[in-house]
């Protein structure tokens, strides 16, 4: 009798931890917690029943199962597609694609794999959006790539719960013998570039300096004038002067032994003149003088004989004697 008693109270202690470990069980399968930014889908009998919110939540066990963490955060996927472009250059353009779920129950009853499905839109948009592009324009249209893919992709998953966020085309890359050529006729442009504006500059430079020149060449010449026209007016002045106080070959002579001592003094003074011409008698000079007195004369008795408004040409015979001088 007391062995069976003391089985008997062996298997009531092993029901009684039997049936706590059971309601432990129970209990913990009634209650979970849903996280922040995440949606549980929650099935009763392998049917849709509820969407559990984030917080302490509870289901009935053996009847009520959780069949789908949703995550509400945005989600991205990348992509790499391969195709063609219209001049027949194939690339390869990386795509990201950040999508969210809208609605919980037709992200996951209406789709089996999302991720897919967006991949194959993604494929489909990207090859049709390059067809009718050549190289040069697809690297200078990569947004427009990006929003034509953004729009379908849009319009076509919004009927199935996600929201298409946006989508970068990050990168167009062609095969690496097509960068190479077109990296040579860049270079090959902005050298010709170069050489177009360095001539432009050359022929600048040299319209400026012809320019120059020529305004300079001016400049001395209209100086040279006056300053011959000054000297010219000098002599006429001072040997007008010389004639009216009664000194008539004398003056003459005077002005012009003045003008050969001015000249020797200038020659002297210049420090690169190597030679100078002198007559080779002594009485050379005395001729020159002479030469030139007989110049001066002649014009002198030209001058006389016209109006007194003719006073023009008697200054022209005093320059004249000076640069043969």
């Amino acid at each position: 009798m007391g062995a069976f008693l003391a089985l008997f109270e062996n298997v009531l202690t092993l029901a009684v931890i039997v049936v706590i470990v059971l309601a432990l069980l129970i209990i913990g399968g009634m209650f979970f917690v849903v996280k922040q930014q995440t949606n549980y889908v929650i099935e009763r009998f392998g049917k849709y029943h509820k969407v559990a919110l984030p917080g302490l939540r509870m289901k009935i066990p053996f009847v009520d199962r959780i069949a789908k963490k949703v995550p509400l955060r945005i989600m991205q996927l990348d992509s790499v597609v391969e195709t063609k472009t219209k001049d027949n250059v194939f690339v390869t353009i990386p795509v990201s694609v950040q999508y969210q779920v809208q609605n919980v129950v037709d992200s996951f009853y209406r789709l089996a794999n999302p991720e897919r499905q967006i991949q194959s839109y993604v494929y489909d948009r990207v090859r049709t959006s390059l067809a009718k592009l050549d190289l040069d324009e697809a690297f200078s249209s990569k947004d427009q790539i990006a929003q034509d893919v953004e729009t379908t992709l849009a319009a076509a998953m919004n009927a199935y719960g996600f929201a298409i966020i946006n989508t970068l085309v990050t990168d167009i890359n062609p095969d690496p013998t097509v960068r190479a050529s077109m990296n040579s006729i860049n270079a090959a442009q902005r050298e010709r570039e170069a050489a177009v504006s360095l001539a432009e500059a050359e022929k600048i430079k040299t319209v400026k300096q012809a320019e120059a020149d020529a305004e300079y060449k001016r400049l001395q010449g209209e100086g040279i004038a006056a300053q011959r026209k000054a000297i010219v007016d000098g002599l006429v002045s001072q040997y007008e002067a010389l004639r009216d106080a009664g000194i008539g070959a004398e003056a003459q002579e005077m002005l012009l032994l003045t003008q050969y001592f001015d000249t020797l003094q200038e020659v002297a003074k210049a420090s690169n003149t190597q030679t100078l011409m002198l007559p080779s008698n002594p009485g050379g000079v005395s001729n020159a003088m002479e030469e030139l007195r007989n110049s001066l004369f002649a014009a002198t008795r030209a001058a006389d004989q016209k109006p007194k408004t003719a006073v023009p040409p008697r200054s022209r015979t005093v320059p004249t004697t000076s640069a043969q001088q």
